[in-house]
């Protein structure tokens, strides 16, 4: 795998570093640390898209939350100093709220469940996108999202007044926090790692790769054993800037940055599987959580869900057809109870 990584890079310095004349550049921006699986892919895939455009198209990205948070990243793709970025989907629920479909709270049981979901709402929440003026090339799932913190948090009583992590743009699950009385704190995740160091936040809800690739875990001590929420990345386009490329050159990246994302969408699964495992070989502690208490969560959840959904979503029926193809599945045969364990 180290060899591979030095391959991949020495191939996108290669070929990004010549920039021909009269090329167009798209510059991207991303969270994502250099070095991570995540920017050797990306840059694995500017590479292509200029080799195969012959150096028409150079898209350039700025690892590392360089650009700013979300909130940033979009003025800065509206006045044209960036043409796109990957952004979770929570980070682009401004421009189109519907994009935080998969990733509202206590929805889903298992992978299984997602999987079925998105081959029935992945094409539609694509075509929003659109809508909204952004070009994407689809999903990179993040995996299930699990309470981290420093104190063992089993019931509903440990949640009492502590400092909880809400991602900027996510309304569904800070309503579903303040309907249980309890103390969410919006941030953008550019800004998690620094209010973990300053006690700003107690309790972070997030998948193990995310912790162990932004380091949060290095402030915490405890995982709990059952998932939260879905999470997932995408890489949004202006469309402005995708329509001034030739035919031919957008066929190119849209079929390169397809393919980038089909394999983030099955590294992503295998990745948080070792990150699980790396993060108890640094000392994370598990903690089982009171299954009496995840009713009282999924209900509290899906009533911030509806209220939300019917409020904010561009389709306010959307919510309630993917609760209808969850129960299909559920009735189907599908995963009958909610995934209990992280290991599991």
């Amino acid at each position: 795998m180290h060899i591979y990584r030095l391959l991949v890079q020495a191939l996108a310095l290669l070929l990004i570093l010549a920039l021909p004349a009269g090329a167009t550049v798209l510059k991207l921006a991303t969270i994502a640390p250099e070095g991570s699986e995540w920017m050797l892919e990306h840059r694995a895939a500017a590479a292509k898209i200029k080799e195969q455009t012959e150096g028409r198209v150079v898209v350039k990205f700025y690892g590392g939350g360089v650009m700013g948070n979300d909130k940033k990243v979009l003025r800065k793709i509206r006045i044209g100093q960036l043409q796109g970025a990957a952004f979770s989907a929570s980070g682009l629920a401004e421009k189109y709220p519907d994009i935080v479909l998969y990733g509202l709270p206590w929805v889903f049981y298992s992978q299984a469940e997602i999987d079925f979901v998105r081959t029935r709402f992945d094409a539609e929440l694509m075509a929003g996108l659109k809508e909204a003026g952004f070009v994407s090339f689809g999903f990179a799932g993040g995996g299930f999202a699990y309470f981290m913190s420093n104190t063992p948090l089993r019931t509903q009583e440990d949640l009492k007044g502590k400092k909880i992590w809400v991602p900027a743009g996510d309304e569904n699950s800070f309503s579903a926090l303040e309907m249980q009385k309890l103390s969410p704190v919006v941030l953008p995740i550019s800004d998690v790692l620094t209010a973990l160091q300053t006690g700003l936040l107690d309790v972070i809800v997030t998948p193990p790769s995310a912790a162990l690739l932004l380091q949060w875990y290095t402030k915490l001590d405890y995982i709990s054993t059952t998932p939260a929420a879905y999470t997932l990345g995408l890489l949004a386009l202006d469309s402005r800037a995708f329509e001034r490329l030739s035919e031919a050159d957008r066929e190119v990246v849209a079929t390169v940055f397809t393919e980038t994302y089909q394999r983030l969408d099955q590294i992503n699964r295998t990745d948080n599987e070792e990150a699980e495992e790396a993060l108890l070989a640094n000392g994370i502690e598990m903690v089982e959580v009171n299954k009496d208490d995840i009713p009282y969560w999924r209900s509290i959840a899906d009533q911030a869900n509806q209220e939300n959904w019917a409020n904010d979503a561009v389709n306010p029926e959307l919510y309630n057809e993917l609760k209808k193809a969850l129960q299909e599945y559920r009735d189907a045969g599908g995963q009958p109870e909610p995934v209990a364990d992280a290991s599991e």
